[in-house]
């Protein structure tokens, strides 16, 4: 099977339209015949919610633009692209106090794999791979001990 455009949306760079976009990521990929989505769902709300709140797409007037490819029957891959930022996305450790900042670090946790590159007009395009075959597996239990600490 040759990789395939699933759905592409634009939102504006507003917090309230990631739901949106988790329903439009998990329909497309169930309507493709996938059957664990739950995975691409989360991935993409982390990535979408990322892009609103830590880029220039959060601010008035700003876009966020979401696409989901089908790679195989068993993979999916998910990009976002937003408006750039002073600071590429980077997983990291966040304190035990921290409301926040675990976002990538479920992205890691969950996708097979994920990057970050420009895009022209200073925009950035993150990307994930997750696969849609069965459950995922279960984080490291050390990793995830770090991480709540």
């Amino acid at each position: 099977m040759s990789e395939r455009a699933l759905v592409e949306m634009t939102i504006p760079g507003n917090a309230a339209w990631v739901c949106l976009v988790r329903r439009w990521v998990a329909d497309a990929l169930t309507v493709a015949g996938h059957r664990d989505v739950d995975g691409v769902r989360l991935v993409a709300s982390e990535l979408a919610g990322n892009a609103v709140l830590h880029t220039e797409s959060g601010r008035p007037g700003g876009l966020v633009r979401v696409k989901v490819y089908e790679v195989t029957d068993a993979l999916a891959r998910v990009e976002v692209i937003d408006q750039g930022a002073v600071t590429v996305p980077r997983s990291r450790r966040s304190g035990a106090e921290e409301c926040g900042g675990r976002g990538l670090w479920l992205v890691e946790q969950t996708a097979i794999s994920w990057g970050t590159r420009s895009v022209p007009q200073r925009w950035n395009l993150t990307w994930a791979e997750v696969s849609t075959l069965g459950v995922l597996p279960a984080p490291e239990f050390e990793d995830a001990q770090e991480a709540l600490t």
